[in-house]
């Protein structure tokens, strides 16, 4: 039930001691129905007693699932894995870069991002220019279902195109924004050098990629509030920042865990550490699902009144996976460019941000000096990465012989 024009429901200002028991009261039927419902479930938690695990302490006890995991059992038992329940109905399947399926329920809100737009002051009868992808993944759905769960009116822009992202803004006077920080700034700077008017937006909900401070100025300046959402194509939303800007909500739906990196093992409040995700979703009952992002916990509660766990946001990866404009780029695309190509004795993949904007960069270590061969490579990296980037070369035995496949030298402040 919604509360007041600040906060989306009653849940939200709850006792931190009451959302605490009544998370790990239901903790064992989520457990028990992933069990009963999900091959992979059954087999993985077939030693576990779901009526013990009513606490954090029993809850790490449980064994972690990992991407890697979904993109084994995915390949050999199509399309899910064994990981969607038989009891539930799903109504779209995404295909994200692994290759790895996710599951849309057919109810609204499906991935819980309603919750984080209404934080960030979307309600019925706004109009949302939504730029994150509609195709194969599911970004672009993500945030469609919680805008339209609100009654606001979508328009589905997807990405590219800038100058008619500019025009159609200006036509349909839309008032929100849904997609990258760095795309809203490509659109804007279009919209300035051609003279197109997009001053109706006023505020916007950016995910998929960092939001440095300075930027986020820059949209202030204009008169646009913009706040992050914490997603994942796997988990939907899981995260949100508030108008108070001091860290980020952890949404209503799942229980988070901070463990160090590589385990399943709960770090100290305000330790950095990998972000485990339990989802209450039946459809796709996700248990310890580890999301390979670090954080960290923050302490107290939000100013702005919402009571759950804080988290820092996106301290970058625990592993060497990245993600470039939204788009996770991992160390076996790189390897496989390389495999394409018996020139390269060595690759590495150099991440980095110039003005806001992220660039790529594959080192590779070659003695062909044959014209056109990094033309041909940079092709292969588009092809593979699905993101342009640029490529150089560099004399065998030069690159730093530390194991690194992508290495991402931007600065998180």
């Amino acid at each position: 039930m919604q509360r007041d024009d600040m906060h989306f429901d009653d849940l939200e200002t709850r006792d931190p001691a009451v959302r605490e028991r009544e998370q790990f009261a239901a903790l064992p039927g989520l457990i028990a129905h992933a069990k009963a419902q999900t091959p992979f479930f059954a087999k993985v938690l077939a030693d576990v007693d779901a009526d013990a695990v009513t606490s954090r302490e029993a809850l790490a006890t449980l064994p972690v699932t990992r991407k890697n995991d979904l993109k084994t059992v995915q390949a050999e038992h199509p399309p899910f894995g064994g990981l969607v329940a038989h009891d539930r109905q799903i109504g779209r399947i995404f295909q994200s870069p692994g290759p790895i399926h996710e599951p849309q329920g057919v109810n609204a809100n499906f991935w819980r991002a309603a919750r984080a737009l209404y934080a960030a002051g979307f309600r019925k009868g706004d109009l949302v220019h939504n730029t994150f992808s509609y195709h194969f993944t599911p970004g672009g759905w993500i945030l469609d279902n919680g805008a339209r769960a609100l009654g606001c009116t979508v328009f589905p822009a997807g990405t590219g195109q800038t100058e008619q992202q500019a025009q159609a803004i200006a036509a349909m006077r839309s008032n929100a924004y849904t997609g990258t920080p760095s795309f809203l700034r490509i659109i804007l700077e279009k919209a300035d050098e051609l003279g197109i008017d997009t001053s109706t937006l006023t505020k916007g909900v950016v995910s998929g990629e960092y939001l440095p401070p300075a930027l986020r100025t820059l949209f202030q300046e204009r008169g646009i509030a913009i706040l992050q959402a914490y997603a994942t194509a796997d988990l939907g939303v899981i995260a949100y920042e508030t108008p108070s800007l001091e860290g980020m909500i952890v949404d209503e739906g799942v229980i988070v865990e901070i463990v160090r990196p590589g385990t399943g093992n709960p770090v100290p409040e305000g330790e950095v550490g990998e972000v485990l995700v339990t989802a209450f979703t039946p459809e796709y009952p996700l248990i310890r699902f580890a999301t390979g992002d670090m954080s960290a916990v923050l302490p107290g509660t939000s100013p702005c009144g919402r009571t759950n766990m804080r988290i820092k946001g996106w301290m970058g990866r625990a592993d060497q996976t990245t993600k470039v404009k939204g788009m996770f780029v991992h160390p076996e695309q790189i390897a496989a460019v390389a495999k394409r190509h018996p020139e390269i004795t060595r690759a590495r993949l150099v991440v980095s941000s110039v003005d806001n904007v992220d660039q790529m960069v594959l080192k590779i270590e070659t003695a062909t000096r044959e014209p056109g061969f990094l033309d041909t490579v940079r092709q292969t990296l588009q092809d593979v990465v699905k993101l342009k980037g640029h490529v150089e070369p560099a004399e065998p035995g030069t690159l730093p012989n530390d194991g690194k496949v992508i290495d991402d030298v931007r600065v998180y402040e």
